[in-house]
């Protein structure tokens, strides 16, 4: 895994999406500074003891955080009720990013349920 990788594929996203998805970026790592970076299923992903606790990809409508598991987004119920989801992604406007509030507790999330609490 590698952080080049993370920079090639965000190179490949057009603005506004890449300055959005940037700032993502920033703030996992603000939650996570230890994650390793790399690509997961060709998306961007953030590691931690060898588990993905966080991710994001761009689509040409969407933009898409990847909390790598089918049931984190059912855990933070109203905190998620603004924005369309399906069991594993939650979409977002490429010109609005998530607040960090919510980047922290859908990392959290994740992280509890790895560690089985």
């Amino acid at each position: 895994m590698s952080a080049d990788e993370v920079d090639d594929y965000l190179a490949d996203v057009p603005e506004p999406g890449r300055g959005t998805l940037e700032a993502l970026r920033r703030t996992i790592l603000a939650v996570v500074p230890e994650a390793e970076q790399g690509l997961s299923y060709g998306a961007p992903a953030f590691r931690v003891g060898g588990k993905v606790v966080a991710g994001f990809a761009a689509s040409a409508r969407h933009l898409s955080y990847l909390p790598h598991s089918g049931s984190v987004l059912a855990t933070l119920g109203e905190r998620t009720g603004a924005y369309e989801t399906s069991k594993g992604a939650l979409r977002f406007p490429p010109d609005a990013p998530l607040p960090e509030p919510l980047v922290e507790a859908l990392i959290l999330a994740r992280r509890r349920e790895i560690s089985g609490g």
